[in-house]
């Protein structure tokens, strides 16, 4: 066995320490790059859900594509005569693989480009795929999965689940012409970008390769980190062939470090949505909440004329308006400096907080200077 391949197996079985992810997992290789793709095609074989083929808000491509295809297969038929309620006009966008080569199969994603209601049920045609410059890459055909439903009837009735115009089909794809070059080159560097770019996390990964691969190295260090988001890392002298490159990289993927993650709190406003990271930290700080509650009433009053059935006078409605105030009884808190996200939790969950109330909370930790970590707002 060679010793390449000695190392990776030791490596394997020293891989599981608490707290600490492999490189593979928050890393990529700068090589793995991917080209966008897009194509125009057809959609078939929907249950009257497709594009509109008459009037004003009829898609007008769909019919002059339907038209297209049927004359490749030596049918004409005028376009007035056309129906496309069971077509719909799409556009597939997807990436090429990492190291996709002729015959590789991916995922492509189907978006409807007309008036259709659903893509439920339909089967996608052979469409060509092609890159930003024009490069033909491959072919995208065949059935497309769409988590939900449309339904609209003749009376004006919808049922609606998700969102049926975009769908999926799953190993669809399938590329002609590779996009890269895929053969490393040992005589330059290759680069892991870090997905959280980070001078602690960057500097770490660099000290873990050098010392985790020290019996592959020859006298100096072969990683260095070249900023916060890119480790740089040359070949060692002893790796002379493509088979040699992949089990060092393969054996440099599985070492594992305890990453450098700032203090976060996510906040989503419009779903009430708090995430708190493991790292973030309050200093002594008193909370206190109440709520204010605030009550219009409007009651009609109506004035009618004195005598019964008379025909002076007329009836009038004027309205009588009662504005009350309550206020809640307040809520007081003191969270200790030493607070973690479960103790911040677990005091919020005392005082009776809802997600907006904390999403207010935190907003305001934030200005009072006790939250020590990063607030952002999505």
């Amino acid at each position: 066995m060679k010793p390449i391949l000695i190392i990776l197996l030791f490596l394997l079985s020293l891989n599981a320490i608490a707290g600490e992810v492999r490189l593979k997992d928050i890393t990529t290789i700068e090589s793995e790059k991917h080209e966008a793709l897009i194509g125009y095609g057809l959609v078939i074989g929907l249950s009257g859900t497709g594009d509109r083929s008459s009037g004003n808000r009829g898609a007008i491509f769909t019919v002059q594509t339907v038209s297209n295809m049927l004359e490749r297969f030596g049918i004409t038929v005028p376009k007035d005569y056309l129906r496309t309620r069971n077509v719909a006009a799409v556009i597939v966008t997807s990436n090429t693989p990492s190291y996709g080569r002729a015959g590789s199969h991916f995922d492509v994603t189907v978006s409807s480009l007309g008036d259709a209601t659903s893509l439920e049920g339909g089967v996608l045609l052979m469409t060509p795929l092609r890159g930003m410059d024009g490069t033909h890459y491959g072919l995208a055909q065949g059935p497309v999965l769409v988590g939900g439903f449309n339904i609209e009837t003749d009376s004006g009735e919808k049922l609606k689940k998700n969102h049926a115009l975009v769908g999926r089909v799953p190993g669809g794809g399938v590329l002609e012409t590779a996009a890269l070059n895929t053969e490393l080159q040992l005589d330059q560097p290759i680069r892991l970008l870090l997905s959280d770019p980070d001078f602690g996390t960057a500097s770490r990964i660099a000290a873990k390769i050098n010392a985790g691969l020290n019996s592959m190295i020859d006298s100096k260090n072969i990683a260095k980190p070249l900023n916060a988001g890119v480790v740089e890392i040359s070949f060692p002298v002893r790796v002379t062939n493509q088979e040699e490159a992949v089990s060092f990289i393969a054996a440099m993927e599985i070492l594992t470090i305890q990453p450098d993650v700032d203090a976060r709190v996510v906040i989503n406003e419009r779903t009430g949505t708090v995430v708190a990271g493991g790292n973030v930290r309050i200093n002594e700080v008193m909370i206190s909440h109440g709520a204010l509650t605030i009550h219009i009433k409007r009651t009609p009053i109506i004035s009618q004329p004195t005598a019964a059935f008379s025909n002076v006078g007329q009836t009038v409605v004027e309205y009588m308006t009662e504005t009350t105030a309550s206020e809640g009884v307040a809520n007081n808190a003191v969270i200790k400096e030493t607070t973690s996200v479960s103790d911040l939790a677990a005091a919020l969950n005392e005082l009776g907080m809802k997600p907006r109330d904390v999403i207010s909370i935190f907003q305001a930790l934030k200005q009072a200077g006790a939250l020590n970590a990063r607030l952002i707002i999505i």
